[in-house]
């Protein structure tokens, strides 16, 4: 079964999260956390840091990230792993692969016009609103 991560990283203050727009398929045009394939030989968070560190710039050095949660997809033949950080201070992002932004986080995640993932990520941040004191 392939693994695949997905990575929310918050803002210093917890009220900003660190999103791109898809620019190829699947999800084209929508908005969407980073993250990727989790490669044979490495662990679950190895993945996660090195997705990290790929798509934006940012390093273990500017988060720690925890697992949060997990997705199974029986059907399709994969897994996907949750992780989330909330950056020690500001850092600039960049990287290629999709278009980076902070957004508020006063939006519908759920809408599925705007977003990727069929409403996950709007549980995904429910989640961590219910659990925000560790991340604090």
């Amino acid at each position: 079964m392939q693994g695949y991560n997905v990575i929310m990283i918050y803002s210093k203050d917890m009220d900003q999260l660190l999103m791109c727009k898809r620019l190829k398929n699947p999800y084209k045009g929508l908005s969407n956390l980073v993250g990727g394939k989790i490669e044979n030989g490495e662990t679950g968070i190895e993945a996660a840091y090195r997705e990290l560190f790929e798509e934006t710039s940012i390093s273990n050095e500017d988060v720690s990230l925890k697992h949060l949660m997990d997705f199974t997809y029986y059907l399709q033949h994969c897994y996907v792993e949750v992780y989330v950080g909330k950056l020690k201070y500001d850092v600039r992002v960049s990287g290629d692969e999709n278009e980076l932004y902070w957004s508020d986080l006063n939006r519908d995640f759920f809408d599925m016009s705007l977003y990727a993932g069929e409403g996950n990520i709007g549980h995904m941040i429910e989640q961590v609103r219910l659990s925000k004191d560790i991340f604090l």
